[in-house]
């Protein structure tokens, strides 16, 4: 109850909406395959085995998709697994569009709105079999720090729709967030830490071209992946 009354005396906002350039090629593919792809959002449970149209397959949810290469080539390269992507920008949201359709993606559906209300209102508790965050805005200045993603309340919330068992996986390049949330995560009563401390890059999460640009700079990649007791 106490998660739940923070939720709703300050509402999360995991992003500042900035609209963009919408290339012809993105807004065609909205317009072609939101319809087939898209969800909606509605107040009210959504039903993944129907939306996939099977009722065996891991079910994955990714917060802040950005402009979809990797949750793309993760839906690719695990064909036997249904993910379900949430962003808010209209661009990216084109972009994963148009890699669905190049890619001939049938384990993908897009939900174009918050996070947080998506999570409350539409994805039932123990549904998920995992969650990908992947370096979410880590609002660098202090008097920020409270519009990160990765709060108390939140990490609570997404807890409650893993299923037992179910993994959560964070990744950041920033290494002071990656401490704010290995404090956060490890505090969580329903996780636990698959490894020691922090986990080595697991194979399903592809380099992005920043993250390798990083990497021969010298910059550091944190991976943090707990599991639901």
């Amino acid at each position: 109850m106490e998660q739940e009354t923070e939720l709703h005396k300050r509402p999360i906002r995991s992003f500042v909406l900035r609209q963009g350039r919408l290339t012809e090629a993105q807004q065609r593919a909205i317009d072609t395959s939101m319809p087939i792809f898209g969800v909606a959002y509605a107040p009210q449970p959504l039903n993944l085995d129907e939306l996939f149209g099977r009722s065996e397959s891991p079910k994955i949810l990714e917060i802040g998709f950005g402009m979809g290469e990797t949750t793309a080539r993760i839906a690719q390269s695990q064909p036997g697994s249904d993910f379900l992507g949430i962003e808010v920008h209209t661009p990216g949201v084109g972009s994963l569009l148009k890699q669905i359709n190049e890619l001939s993606l049938k384990n993908l559906r897009l939900i174009q709105h918050d996070a947080v209300e998506v999570l409350n209102h539409m994805i039932a508790d123990a549904s998920l079999d995992g969650i990908h965050i992947f370096f979410p805005d880590p609002w660098h200045k202090k008097r920020h720090h409270k519009r990160r993603l990765i709060q108390k309340g939140f990490v609570g919330l997404l807890s409650r729709k893993l299923k037992s068992g179910g993994y959560l996986h964070m990744a950041t390049d920033w290494q002071e967030y990656a401490e704010w949330a290995m404090e956060i995560l490890q505090a969580e009563p329903m996780l636990e830490n698959t490894v020691e401390a922090y986990s080595p890059k697991p194979d399903y999460r592809p380099l992005t071209k920043f993250e390798n640009r990083g990497i021969k700079l010298g910059h550091g990649v944190w991976d943090l992946i707990f599991r639901r007791k």
